[in-house]
């Protein structure tokens, strides 16, 4: 029997949530598991140094070992204001506070720009595993625009002793297909010095706004961007 309250909180989108039939077999769908670099990575273009370095971040943390990935991501103070972000807690204007954090509660890896994680490399790149976000948009340029562009390179973050490199692209936006580009080349780069890429995949764009409906997390759009994301080799999309 469904949850009465569960169906209070849905209201009358109750039956359809609660009843839809996935037209996917489960049987095709790949889930995270302890060997999944083994069943899903080994027989692609990526090389050895991206797959132990893949594996290295599976396993590390609570969720080490199981398939399942937990990154903390602190990227206040471009993609937010660090006001609006940090004013509650101050203690995180502090960068390597957010890097213990990630530690204390046993994330696979932090992720966060160059100026926070380079400031605590030295100290931290050992115990964690570092994710360089090398692209942001910003908020300080009026009018305010949906645009991500890089803030470094992907051999600095190589430098650095990172794991792993990530990008936003803006998927719909006037400015996706320059992002399409400088990512896909990012990508590469950071595969050949064996980097894992990770993709956030975001919709933007007010055409997708019909009357009152938001399409920006339909499942084609969203499908459409992850595909788009696969394609230009991200290894992780979120």
């Amino acid at each position: 029997m469904k949850n009465s309250r569960t169906i209070e909180l849905l209201g009358d989108k109750a039956e359809g949530l609660l009843n839809n039939t996935c037209t996917i077999d489960k049987e095709s769908i790949h889930l995270p598991s302890p060997d999944i670099i083994e069943n899903i990575w080994v027989n692609s273009n990526r090389n050895n140094q991206v797959l132990r370095n893949f594996q290295s971040l599976l396993g590390h943390g609570r969720l080490g070992g199981i398939g399942y990935c937990s990154i903390f991501p602190v990227d206040q103070g471009i993609e937010h204001s660090a006001g609006s972000a940090f004013a509650p807690n101050p203690i995180y204007f502090n960068p390597e506070n957010s890097i213990r954090r990630a530690m204390e509660g046993g994330c696979n890896g932090v992720a966060s720009t160059f100026g926070v994680l380079g400031i605590m490399g030295r100290k931290y790149a050992h115990k964690i595993p570092f994710i360089i976000k090398i692209n942001h948009n910003e908020f300080l340029s009026l009018p305010n625009t949906y645009d991500q562009t890089l803030f470094g390179t992907i051999k600095s973050a190589w430098n650095m002793g990172a794991m792993g490199v990530g990008d936003t692209i803006y998927w719909g936006s006037s400015e996706s297909r320059r992002q399409l580009k400088e990512v896909a080349e990012a990508f590469e780069m950071a595969h050949e010095l064996g980097m894992v890429t990770i993709l956030w995949c975001y919709t933007r764009n007010n055409g997708f706004k019909v009357n009152e409906t938001d399409y920006h997390t339909s499942a084609d759009l969203t499908g459409q961007a992850n595909h788009l994301g696969v394609t230009i080799q991200a290894d992780i999309i979120q």
